[in-house]
């Protein structure tokens, strides 16, 4: 029976790695995608390839302030990687699986560990802005899911496990470089909205309340379909701003920006660390 002709099916996917492959002469097993203002991490990978989104078949193309919208191919920590500079949302009209295209074309390259990380607002009042907190859980608030719809059998199973998402051994390798470096990295829960309107007051208290310590528009798209794929999945949520609605304060994108930058050196210094160790028990 032929495929079902879809613009981010199994074979378009499959076409964009192929694409991708043969502009790189490496087979990275990992992939760490930047969320806002993260962009700079790059500065710690040795380059090889770059390759803007826009050039990729079938690739969507990141439309958000700070996210670069390239494919970088190199070595972090003397292991091949990919790095993503700039993610897709929902807020941006992208579809759930137009958001998740690009982990399905890392799922066709063979990647098996995904290093997220992302921007967020400080639910839990013991963070403060910059802070790096390592994500243990996350509670979908976005209304979609990257798996609705007839499940494609080639990417993963109709019904993927979710009770450990967030890898245990690999948060467990960060905490521990984290320590080693002198970094505080508390462990959270984080809230994927779909935005981009910025949370009230009164949702900012209905999400601590149930729980959540910060606060997004990312990340739990991409994880649902990596554990649905098969994949190992690591996130960090760096602390932009301060969600305190007693006291509440608008939000600056640019200052959110420049908090993300400040921090980038410190996270990717936790990631280079959790890289040369990644094979270890």
């Amino acid at each position: 029976m032929a495929e079902t002709v879809s613009l981010y099916s199994p074979s378009a996917a499959a076409a964009a790695a192929g694409f991708l492959r043969d502009r790189s002469a490496q087979l990275p097993r990992v992939a760490i995608m930047a969320g806002t203002g993260l962009g700079d991490m790059a500065e710690a990978l040795e380059i090889e390839t770059a390759v803007d989104y826009g050039d990729i078949p079938d690739f969507p193309i990141s439309t958000v302030q700070s996210h670069a919208g390239r494919w970088l191919f190199g070595r972090w920590a003397g292991r091949p990687v990919v790095l993503m500079q700039g993610r897709l949302h929902l807020y941006e009209g992208y579809s759930p699986q137009a958001v998740t295209f690009p982990i399905r074309v890392l799922q066709a390259l063979g990647v098996k560990t995904l290093v997220l990380t992302n921007a967020s607002g400080g639910l839990n009042p013991a963070f403060n802005c910059g802070d790096i907190m390592l994500v243990a859980d996350h509670i979908n608030l976005t209304g979609a899911n990257p798996l609705s719809g007839p499940n494609e059998e080639r990417w993963g199973p109709r019904f993927p496990d979710m009770t450990a998402a967030y890898t245990p051994a690999l948060r467990e390798k960060a905490f521990n470089e984290a320590r080693a470096l002198g970094i505080e990295l508390p462990t959270g829960v984080y809230a994927g909205l779909k935005g981009p309107s910025l949370e009230t007051p009164a949702e900012m208290r209905f999400l601590r309340t149930i729980g959540a310590d910060a606060v997004g528009f990312s990340t739990v798209m991409e994880t649902i379909a990596a554990v649905h794929g098969g994949m190992r999945v690591l996130a960090f949520a760096t602390i932009t701003n301060k969600c305190m609605p007693d006291v509440a304060q608008p939000a600056d994108v640019e200052a959110i920006i420049a908090v993300a930058q400040s921090a980038a050196p410190r996270l990717a210094a936790i990631i280079g660390g959790v890289l040369e160790r990644l094979d270890e028990n």
